[in-house]
């Protein structure tokens, strides 16, 4: 089957094209990587390419409670260790780049650190902290200039810091409703200046990160996670989106990025990214598409074969199965995964799923 032969990402060598989509876990110490973290990565490097939970590149940047940062020394030491597991098992790990913007709460944030988004709109519903539980998301301050330079730096930043900690490349987060989808997106950005309005000031930001990025830590190790017609945290669809869509794809050619991570939350209750978009921003782009959302091996598989992917994401099969490849190599039942354990502390649901017994005969 196509979803077990090699594929080649850059300049690296993939042993499947199973990925393991980005998953918060919220179960960083301090917003620091631990060896909990490295155990659970470790697991799953079996793995074609790893995409870590969604990382912090700044303070500012911290959203959920327990998520990891990467903008500091002692975060990039513990990513050391993940990264290190991962390779010594044979296996390749980007991190995700994930600035939340206004998806965030004063209480899960460093002291000093601002809500900011690109425009002063809050969310509707609540953040859950641990310190004061469920809490009203406050209004956002609009970013300035500055800002938005000092934000795209951090994430430049952010991603020296990943090679630093040994990490084979970066997804830059734009989907989901996070910043650099809050400035894409028509919901969230209201601005009247260069960052907003027309679809290519809307898209300025994310080409911007793009380039910086691509700039400081080479051509071969940048991806970009995307969630058109995406809802999730108030975004919308909006008139001109899937001409938005194609004109990012034509622009991340140029940029020559290492691939490009399509979400969809259909599966999940969200609204379906029609197949026609799909192929049209793969024609567009015209390099490596990862397809993600609702997939089992049926699927992926006949989306390789169909040339509508290059490689295949899977989130809560890999939670559940940290030896989904050779279960699915070998047609063994899969677990399910514990959805009440998905964001609490400790081992379990997290560390503690069994692996398949290997018949050694």
């Amino acid at each position: 089957m196509k979803i077990f032969s090699k594929y080649k990402l850059g300049n690296i060598e993939l042993q499947n094209r199973v990925v393991m989509a980005p998953l918060t876990r919220s179960r960083a110490e301090n917003n620091i990587p631990n060896q909990l973290m490295v155990e659970y990565y470790g697991q799953r490097a079996s793995a074609g390419l790893i995409i870590t939970e969604g990382t912090a590149p700044s303070a500012n940047g911290l959203g959920y409670p327990r998520i990891p940062g990467i903008y500091n020394d002692e975060q990039i030491e513990g990513w050391k260790n993940v990264t290190n597991k991962v390779h010594e098992k044979g296996g390749k790990i980007f991190v995700q780049l994930m600035h939340t913007g206004r998806v965030s709460h004063p209480d899960n944030m460093e002291e000093g650190a601002e809500v900011l988004a690109p425009s002063a709109i809050g969310l509707s519903g609540e953040m859950y902290t641990d310190e004061n539980g469920l809490q009203a998301f406050p209004v956002p301050r609009e970013m300035t200039y500055e800002d938005i330079v000092t934000a795209q730096n951090e994430i430049v930043q952010a991603a020296k810091n990943a090679i630093e900690a040994g990490f084979d490349g970066v997804e830059i987060h734009a989907a989901n409703g996070y910043l650099i989808n809050q400035f894409i997106n028509t919901a969230s950005n209201k601005r009247e200046d260069d960052y907003g309005g027309s679809i290519e000031n809307r898209s300025r930001f994310a080409l911007e990160v793009i380039q910086k990025v691509i700039d400081a830590i080479g051509v071969g190790k940048t991806g970009i996670r995307i969630s058109p017609y995406g809802a999730f945290n108030d975004m919308e669809a909006y008139q001109g989106l899937e001409e938005t869509y194609e004109y990012l794809a034509h622009e991340f050619n140029q940029l020559n990025l290492a691939y490009v991570h399509i979400v969809e939350m259909a599966a999940m209750g969200g609204p379906e990214v029609p197949l026609s978009l799909k192929l049209k921003i793969r024609d567009v782009f015209g390099g490596p598409i990862i397809r993600s959302g609702g997939l089992d091996k049926e699927i992926a598989e006949a989306a390789l074969n169909n040339d509508e992917a290059e490689l295949v994401a899977f989130g809560r099969a890999l939670i559940a199965n940290p030896d989904l490849v050779y279960r699915m190599e070998n047609d063994l039942p899969l677990q399910e995964a514990d959805f009440d354990t998905f964001y609490t502390p400790g081992e379990k649901g997290y560390t503690d799923y069994p692996f398949a017994p290997i018949n050694l005969n």
